[in-house]
């Protein structure tokens, strides 16, 4: 299970690479633009006035993106490979994924240029392509991995970990791209730590593939469902359809937040942007602590009361963050205050909607017979790049209420107004998803899994 937990360290490593960079990189500000860096785009809201050129290919990959994540999923589930229905897929996609993820960031032009343009679209979609390629085949193993309610706990404690270190390690260039610009220039400087990020995350995410044999530990019949059967046949599952609908409240607030967080802090707590890290650094490794725990919270409350009690913790952080317009103390209490507040409600939902997941799926398979684990997680995966891409659409909308945005301009100037509303927004998003999340039959699904390891013992 450790070793299973390094593929996501490689994974989540580049995909917090573009995350990070790919707007830092492809939208430069002026003070970076002073330091060196290249405009390799047309900067500005240049697509229909509220779009940059860049927004509107990261959306158009999310479409492409969105069709891709049950496709891969049925080809796993359906796959009669001798070696094991995932293991082939991750192998197969780690590399293409570790090297299309350093030249997205390589635009041939040195100037605004319509072929960085191309280039761009063309290699982000190859990138969420080789990402889904890997990501929903490993998704489907924590299922299939872990046998019992404990193991499912132990896998999704253990891959939040990784997926918080490989998050942080995407941060890295910030510190070390300073030092190698003394001898190269601007953009190489961060190139080049996106090259030694990207072979770290290729070995990462290979260890499982030849280390784990998948037969040693999963036993299942290949799905018979074409693409859209088994799609359709997912989200027949009610209280999948209950997951997915509290799930993507989550996500939408989660992003609004995590994007705000930089102008909270410059805007509404008018400190210094390197609180931003500071905050980050200081919830992650409070959110840590609290991971042993966990596992021994959920064999006495359950997943579904501990999950929904991570969204009114979150729903109570994001509330004091609105309240910063209204309470005169000074800007580092309150942000003290979110990361001591959020850090046990994002240990929570870091480890338990996974397991919810695996657990959902599992049932349905004894219910109907047909394996598709890894269409659920495909499904959740979908869940959570539509919320993520909301999320975006929705902040940018948002903050800017109350100023006269320049159009010609990369930086977004966000109000203390519109980020009051952002705070409430995301408040009001994480009180629904646990209103959503409280039908989740979660004893019916239990009991099937328990009822038929009970069968099988017999």
């Amino acid at each position: 299970m450790i070793i299973f937990a390094i593929g996501q360290l490689g994974w989540s490593t580049l995909s917090g690479l573009i995350n990070a960079w790919l707007v830092t990189f492809y939208l430069p500000t002026q003070g970076d633009i002073e330091a060196g860096a290249v405009q390799f785009i047309k900067p500005g809201l240049v697509v229909f006035g509220f779009l940059t050129i860049l927004g509107l290919i990261t959306a158009v990959s999310r479409v492409f993106d969105a069709i891709t994540d049950p496709l891969i999923a049925n080809l796993s589930d359906r796959s009669k490979n001798k070696r094991g229905r995932r293991i082939p897929f991750m192998q197969k996609a780690a590399l293409p994924l570790s090297l299309v993820t350093v030249l997205l960031f390589c635009a041939p032009i040195n100037a605004i240029s319509s072929i960085n343009i191309a280039w761009i679209s063309a290699f982000i979609l190859l990138f969420y392509l080789f990402m889904t390629m890997y990501c929903t085949p490993y998704n489907a193993l924590i299922s299939e991995f872990g046998k019992t309610q404990d193991d499912r706990m132990f896998i999704s404690t253990a891959i939040s970990l990784t997926f918080f270190v490989g998050t942080l390690i995407a941060y890295t260039p910030f510190v070390f791209s300073g030092m190698l610009r003394e001898s190269f220039a601007f953009n190489w400087s961060y190139r080049l730590c996106f090259i030694a990020i990207a072979v770290f995350a290729c070995i990462a995410m290979l260890i499982p593939t030849f280390f784990l044999k998948e037969k040693d530990f999963v036993d299942t019949k290949p799905s018979n469902a074409n693409m859209f059967k088994s799609l359709a046949a997912t989200f027949k599952n009610r209280d999948f359809r209950v997951f997915v609908g509290s799930d993507i409240m989550y996500w939408i607030g989660l992003t609004l937040f995590q994007t705000g967080l930089p102008f909270f802090v410059k805007v509404s707590m008018n400190l210094d942007e390197s609180y931003t890290m500071i905050f980050m650094g200081g919830m992650t490794v409070l959110s840590a602590i609290f991971y042993p725990f966990v596992s021994g919270m959920v064999r006495k409350f359950g997943k579904k009361k501990l999950t929904i009690c991570g969204f009114l913790g979150l729903a109570l952080a994001y509330l004091i963050t609105a309240m910063i317009a209204y309470i005169d103390l000074p800007g580092i209490v309150f942000g003290v205050a979110i990361c001591v507040i959020a850090a046990f409600p994002m240990a929570l939902l870091g480890i338990i909607p996974q397991s919810i997941v695996a657990d959902v799926s599992e049932a349905d398979g004894i219910e109907t017979g047909e394996n598709r684990e890894g269409m659920f997680f495909a499904a959740r995966t979908f869940a959570m790049k539509w919320g993520q891409s909301i999320a975006m659409l929705v902040f940018t909308s948002l903050a800017i209420i109350g100023t006269a945005q320049n159009k010609n301009s990369n930086e977004i100037t966000a109000s203390p107004e519109g980020l009051t509303i952002v705070a409430f927004a995301a408040v009001v998003l994480c009180v629904l998803g646990a209103l959503i999340l409280a039908a989740y039959n979660e004893k019916k699904v239990m009991k099937t899994i328990s009822d038929k390891k009970t069968t099988d013992k017999e």
